[in-house]
């Protein structure tokens, strides 16, 4: 199996996501047969009242990451499509890089499950999990 680089799954971000989640600012820390973490910095654009990252940019990175830890298990970048996706917000997140690390927990020929855990600030404090499963197409 071939393994992706940072840079093959940069140009497949930039080359397959929505422009909305390019705006992000998203970058990646690690990518690889064991999942994918990336990374989000701190934006007043992502922010819902009160300075907190709202709900729907948590979901989002989470969604992205979960694509990128199904590419990098599978070494190259295929197209897949959310089924279901459970979000679970465990506290506020503010003034900090989001971070999350997406793991494959249950591959399969055309189904895959993973899980995502999101932090801000203390890597030891998640901010959220999310629980997901996608199709290939």
């Amino acid at each position: 199996m071939t393994e992706l680089t940072i840079a093959a799954a940069e140009e497949m971000f930039r080359a397959n996501l929505a422009p909305w989640i390019q705006d992000m600012d998203v970058t990646f820390d690690a990518i690889g047969p064991d999942g994918a973490v990336l990374r989000v910095p701190p934006s007043p654009r992502l922010n819902r009242v009160g300075g907190t990252i709202c709900g729907q940019a948590i979901m989002a990175l989470a969604d992205t990451a979960m694509i990128f830890a199904i590419a990098g298990f599978l070494g190259e970048f295929r197209p897949v499509t959310t089924i279901n996706q459970t979000s679970s917000f465990l506290r506020p997140a503010a003034d900090a890089d989001l971070v999350a690390r997406a793991t494959i927990i249950k591959p399969g020929r055309t189904i895959m499950y993973g899980e995502v855990t999101l932090t801000a600030g203390d890597p030891d404090k998640p901010v959220a999990h999310v629980t997901s499963t996608y199709m290939l197409l």
